[in-house]
């Protein structure tokens, strides 16, 4: 069995990387009247606004997410049309192009003096501006809906082709109308999958910044930054990072219950007789409508951005003040490195935690190691808004109370307090891609190792690193993207002249120097397609 010592380390290393949150939370036990008159303030003035386009914002990405990811799900799953096979892995693209990016990029192609209004005035003599300026809540709402239905097409086309291809073939013996198929028996089998999709989703649009701030939105995300940042009121960001935090809980527990009635829907027997119903063949108008409803969220999504992005990359090669090399290599070094820190650091502790939980016996330790896992695994559904504020509170607090121990030293701006956020943010990620893999290996293989005289190092040397090397593997490599892109907590934690591209991308945007900001939102894409391209190849193996 795994020492006593290592269990009760691995508790206390989870217990640390759930401070943030307990930090958020712990403000509110100093509350006093001058929080209480911070709160009312708040309550007159900025906290409609942002609870009334935070809602706003997440109704309408939680309707388009639902009716994009459901429709094209739909159709590659219960439909045979030409251009199938190769839209079904092609509509996961989008997940490589993450949403400040596709903002930037739209706002280029759109904007007043963007190539199409451009060209169409020249070509029809038109005057002024053809549309509405793209920077807006609904310019926002079609954004994230393209980014974001990946999420839920992913899940109902799993819940549908394991499910829904037979009881279709059923109802279609029972003399069932296609139409009356699909609403009465695939659109109520795909629910769970699709509210886990559109809570993924809704979690994803709460804790994004880089949009809500390119976009001016007045969103909690970006209250959170604009009270720590800006108004220096850290009592003001605890208290807009607890009402976010409450939310995404809310979201998380409603995904959670999604997940479970989606396992219980899915099963080997219906996925065995799946493998006999085939789908539908589509013809004529019908197949074009298929080959259009899923060609346009990848066409919009992903083709047209990553044109876009090109084609500023390519003029700004014009232009004498072109991004030095030199700097864009020292960016892509410091994406690199500390993607890699965190992946690698990620994936240990996922290994670790997942090794440790395997082990048998009951006492306070394991159960704390259970509670513990679980606590890890809530990181990735906490913003990085509330993950910075948790993190600076706490710091700042020991910081008053002891000056001479220098906490700020080791956290603020530093690569350490970096990693600390990384490893709050993404540890979720490895953690569940490593217990898939443990899921795999039967419990009879170390209960055989045990009984040849082997110890807990040498199960973990011998047997358990090479089963287990592939999910490892992957688990780095996902955490590894996911720091690549991420931006709110690096906004603020990040140490002194040490720039990442997404931290690059998004003050370059800002500035309004978008040629400049291609090249490290096209390196973002660039990497963000790895795991894309892996999740692809997992999905043409099970089919």
């Amino acid at each position: 069995m795994l020492g006593t010592v290592a269990r009760a380390g691995l508790v206390l290393f989870c217990a640390l990387l759930a401070l943030p949150v307990l930090g958020v939370l712990g403000a509110w036990f100093a509350f006093d009247e001058g929080a209480a008159s911070v709160l009312r303030h708040q309550a007159a003035t900025v906290l409609p606004a942002y609870a009334a386009q935070s809602a706003l914002l997440a109704v309408s990405v939680a309707l388009g997410v639902a009716t994009l990811g459901g429709a094209t799900a739909a159709a590659v799953a219960l439909f045979d049309f030409p251009g199938r096979r190769t839209l079904e892995w092609a509509l996961l693209l989008p997940l490589a192009m993450p949403a400040y990016v596709l903002a930037y990029a739209y706002t280029d192609f759109l904007q007043f003096s963007g190539p199409l209004q451009v060209a169409l005035r020249q070509a029809f003599g038109w005057q002024g501006a053809l549309w509405p300026d793209v920077r807006s809540l609904w310019g926002a709402v079609v954004l994230f809906v393209l980014a974001l239905y990946p999420y839920a097409y992913l899940l109902v086309r799993a819940a549908l082709a394991e499910r829904g291809l037979p009881l279709m073939e059923a109802a279609r013996l029972l003399g069932a109308s296609l139409t009356r198929r699909v609403l009465t028996v695939a659109l109520p089998l795909a629910r769970p999958a699709l509210a886990a999709g559109v809570a993924l989703a809704l979690m994803e649009t709460l804790a994004d910044y880089g949009v809500g701030a390119y976009f001016g939105l007045t969103t909690f995300t970006t209250g959170v930054y604009k009270a720590w940042l800006v108004m220096n009121d850290r009592i003001a960001a605890a208290q807009l990072a607890t009402v976010l935090l409450a939310v995404v809980a809310l979201l998380l527990l409603l995904e959670r219950r999604a997940q479970r009635r989606l396992r219980f829907a899915a099963s080997r027997r219906g996925a065995a007789q799946g493998a006999e119903a085939q789908p539908v063949r589509l013809r004529g108008v019908r197949a074009g409508l298929a080959m259009a409803l899923c060609g346009l969220p990848v066409l919009l999504g992903f083709v047209l951005p990553v044109v876009v992005l090109a084609r500023l990359l390519w003029l700004q090669r014009q232009e004498e003040f072109g991004l030095p090399l030199a700097r864009f290599a020292q960016w892509a070094w410091n994406s690199f490195s500390l993607s890699a820190l965190a992946a690698l650091a990620a994936a240990l502790l996922a290994f670790a935690l997942g090794f440790a939980l395997r082990q048998p016996g009951a006492g306070p330790v394991q159960t704390g190691l259970r509670w513990s896992a679980r606590a890890v695994s809530l990181g990735y559904a906490v913003p990085g808004a509330v993950i910075a504020v948790g993190l600076l509170l706490p710091t700042g607090w020991l910081q008053a109370q002891w000056p001479q121990v220098g906490a700020g030293r080791w956290v603020t701006g530093t690569l350490l307090g970096l990693l600390y956020a990384y490893l709050v943010r993404f540890c979720a990620v490895a953690l569940q891609t490593v217990e898939a893999g443990y899921a795999r290996i039967p419990t009879s293989l170390d209960d055989s190792a045990r009984m040849l005289g082997a110890g807990p190092g040498r199960v973990l040397r011998e047997l358990h690193a090479p089963l287990m090397q592939r999910s490892v593997l992957v688990a780095a490599l996902l955490v590894f993207v996911d720091v690549m892109k991420e931006l709110p907590a690096t906004l603020v934690l990040r140490p002194f002249n040490s720039d990442t591209l997404a931290v690059v991308a998004y003050n370059f945007a800002r500035d309004e120097r978008l040629a400049e900001a291609a090249l490290p939102s096209l390196a973002i894409v660039a990497v963000g397609m790895l795991p894309v391209l892996l999740l692809s190849r997992t999905l043409r193996r099970q089919h």
